[in-house]
């Protein structure tokens, strides 16, 4: 459906005429691209390098799922957020999605559910994020990374439903994964194979 719809469009690919590294940093590296644009312009193009990340939506037999309150400094506030985590080097998305869910909540899952794949800063960043849908949980011991600090509570589903139309979930993985948890508790969402 999609190539359907994007073949009637015109070409607007921009061709990649020089790339840079504007910034090398721990955690964020900046590029900086001169490209040509469909329409002849010149144009420079910077965005942040990012090596992706999964996100876990936990789901209880109860229907209560999991959140995270978490500080994030950029917006200088807390969030409430489903737990997710940046993927290492050459790392697999479900065994970071894995070990996040440890790491994070110390519960582990027997039964995992291949969600979809979102980019979630596409103006300004390459990150993706890979969101995977955990049952059969056990828990077990938190293990969080040097620093990390925050909170997990257990929510029924509906409440996070409400939170994502109401305001107080803005974190757009979270959104996305409660719409897309929405979908599949309703039979509506399409399976995808691990």
């Amino acid at each position: 459906m999609r190539d359907e719809f994007i073949q009637h469009l015109p070409e607007i690919k921009e061709e990649l005429i020089a790339r840079e590294k504007a910034f090398d940093g721990n955690f964020l590296h900046l590029t900086r691209d001169t490209v040509k644009t469909a329409n002849g312009k010149i144009r420079s193009r910077e965005y942040i390098n990012h090596p992706g990340a999964a996100a876990i939506i936990y789901l209880f037999d109860d229907e209560t799922t999991l959140l995270e309150y978490q500080w994030r400094q950029p917006c200088e506030s807390a969030f409430l957020e489903f737990p997710a985590g940046k993927l290492d080097p050459n790392e697999d998305p479900l065994v970071c999605a894995k070990r996040e869910l440890k790491e994070e909540t110390g519960y582990s899952a027997t039964d995992w559910v291949y969600l979809g794949r979102i980019h979630n800063a596409i103006g300004y960043s390459d990150e993706k994020i890979e969101l995977y849908l955990a049952r059969g949980l056990t828990t077990g011991d938190q293990a969080l990374d040097d620093g990390e600090c925050l909170s997990v509570k257990r929510v029924p589903v509906k409440e996070v439903f409400e939170m994502a139309l109401n305001g107080e979930i803005t974190d757009v993985k979270t959104l996305i994964g409660a719409y897309w948890l929405e979908k599949w508790l309703k039979g509506e969402m399409p399976v995808k194979s691990l």
